[in-house]
Formats: structure tokens, C-alpha cells, sequence
């Protein structure tokens, strides 16, 4: 299953239409408090010497946005007091060193391999073509986390986490066009709607695509405290504030309603034009449309996945 729900591919498609049909997020005159600082609710320890480890699993496909916000943030956290005072340490880990065809035609030559990776203290998960994800990616992230201070996906990297048996009983979100077939896939995921991450024990998911980036300061604050992380969000010009509001993503919350003229796929959720020769397939009297083939072909190999509990 390739769980990278290609949005792209769907919009190229033309039968998805444009995202400004959902009705804006309600305004309001005050806006809501921010959570508490996560050093005083969810504090990670860094190590009193060197540096935090962080690696980012690659595999064919993985979402550029997904790992290089993460990766800016962590890139620019300094903290005085502490030597090195540049405290993350970066780098990319994959099955092999052979090159990565990651997305938008991005070429990535790995760090280290699975067999030669250090221990991370930290785990990014872009979202990727599952398919095509090796096993030993699932065990070495099986072994990995269990040893790491956070494992955070970004989009429907939270699939790769599925996959594993990582959030079986746990809470996640994904991108809000990979909600159904998370639920489809993985029903004994507590899928999160309109957030832009959820927290379960070392596990933590984000949202769709800059999720990531506000997970990532989320981690930084986590681990030295909201004046370290604003300062971060300053060296970068960063101006979203998701990182301490994660019901700020309360748009995607509710799924969306289809209406005369405009159906909703049933695999991802997006609204959709009805032009000539759209995608559909009829199921016990019901007609259902598709934003393209992926969505088709996936439903149509079982669609009781995606319409039970509708």
C-alpha cells in the first residue's frame, strides 16, 4: 500500500477542487491560551554531554517538506551553557548508501545504513511510499525507539509507525487526506482528527506536512523549555505558533460533507469537481467517486474498510 497519500497526483488529475471551497476556520476575538511550556509537562533529558542524535528514516518517495522543516528546526537550536552549544546532531539513515529518490525529484545519499547507524535519541519519520519500505526499516525502527527519547512521524509518516505495530492502543493523527485510510488500514489506531500533533508515551505524530515543523519545536521546547524553542522559531523567522496551540489544525477536525454536485472520495476525503469520465465505481446501489486511481483501485479492492461506521 503506498501510504504516501499523493495529494499532487490528485490535484493534477483535475478532479479535485481547489482546497478554498472548505469553509475557513472560524475567527475569534481571543485568541486561545498556549499549552503549558512541555519542559515543565513533558520534559525529555538531554544528555549532560554531547550532542542529541537525531535521524531521519529515508526510503523511496519520502516527503521532502516532512523531514527538511524538522531538520531546519534542530539544525538551529543553541542553547548557552552547554558544550557543543549547537546541541542536535543530524543525520539520514536508509536500508543502504545507494541514493534515495525522495520526492519532487530530490536524490539523497544516506548517512548510515541501518547496520551502522548511531543510536538516535530522536527518530523523524517522513511519509513515504510503503510499499517499497524495506522490512529491515520496520526492525531496525522496532529496536531503534525503543532506546530513543521521542519517535515523532510527520504526515502519513504515522503509516510506517502502523505498519510497525507501533500505535496499535495509541493515539495518532496523519495528514487530514490520509484520515481514511488510516482508519481503514489500521482501526486499532485511536486515530486524532485536527491537530497538529498528538503526544502518546514516547511515540508523537504530526499532522500533515508543516506539522512537522511545529512537532519538532515541540521537541525542542521539551527538552530546554519554550524560551529556547521561541528563540529558535526567531533565528528561522518561523511564524507559526502550532507547536504550543495543536488544536490549531481544528479545520481538518470534522470530516468533509459531500454536497450536490461536489462528492467526496471515500479513501481520502477530498472534496471533488464531477467533470465528464471522473472516477467512479458503484457499490450495492451507491455511486463513489475518486480524486484518482490510487483512491479507486484501493477501495475498490475492499470498500467495507472504508464505509464501515460512515
Amino acid at each position: 500500500m503506498k501510504t504516501r497519500f499523493s495529494l499532487r497526483t490528485a490535484l493534477l488529475a483535475g478532479f479535485v477542487v481547489a482546497l478554498t471551497l472548505r469553509a475557513p476556520a472560524a475567527q475569534t476575538d481571543s485568541a486561545p491560551a498556549p499549552v503549558p511550556d512541555a519542559r515543565t509537562t513533558a520534559p525529555l533529558n538531554a544528555p549532560t554531554d554531547g550532542e542529541i542524535r537525531v535521524a531521519v528514516l529515508l526510503s523511496a518517495s519520502a516527503e521532502v517538506v516532512d523531514f527538511a522543516g524538522p531538520w531546519g528546526v534542530f539544525d538551529y537550536v543553541y542553547v548557552d551553557g552547554r558544550s557543543p552549544r549547537k546541541v542536535f546532531k543530524l543525520y539520514t539513515v536508509a536500508a543502504t548508501k545507494d541514493p534515495v529518490n525522495v520526492s519532487s525529484g530530490m536524490i539523497i545519499v544516506p548517512s548510515y545504513t541501518f547496520a551502522d547507524a548511531p543510536a538516535p535519541h530522536v527518530i523523524v519519520i517522513p511519509a513515504m511510499d510503503t510499499d517499497a519500505l524495506a522490512p529491515a526499516a520496520l526492525d531496525w525502527l522496532r529496536a531503534a525507539m525503543k532506546k530513543t527519547d521521542v519517535t515523532m512521524s510527520v504526515c502519513n509518516g504515522s503509516f510506517v509507525l502502523a505498519k510497525a505495530g507501533l500505535l496499535d492502543g495509541k493515539k495518532a493523527t496523519a495528514h487530514h487526506g490520509g484520515f481514511g485510510s488510516m482508519r481503514a488500514e489500521f482501526p486499532q489506531v485511536n486515530l486524532i482528527r485536527g491537530v497538529r500533533y498528538v503526544e502518546d508515551g514516547k511515540i508523537a505524530t504530526a499532522g500533515g506536512l508543516t506539522s512537522g515543523t511545529d512537532l519538532a519545536l515541540r521537541v525542542v521546547e521539551r527538552y530546554f523549555g519554550r524560551e529556547v524553542a521561541k528563540e529558535t522559531a526567531f533565528r528561522l523567522e518561523y511564524q507559526g505558533t502550532g507547536w504550543m496551540h495543536p488544536e490549531s489544525n481544528a479545520e481538518f477536525a470534522k470530516k468533509v460533507v459531500a454536497t450536490p454536485g461536489h462528492p467526496v472520495c471515500p479513501v481520502c476525503e477530498m472534496r471533488l469537481s464531477k467533470p465528464p469520465g471522473a472516477l467512479s465505481f458503484s457499490y450495492k446501489g451507491e455511486k463513489h467517486y475518486f480524486c484518482g486511481e490510487w483512491c479507486k483501485d484501493h477501495f475498490v479492492a475492499k470498500p467495507e474498510r472504508f464505509l464501515a461506521g460512515l
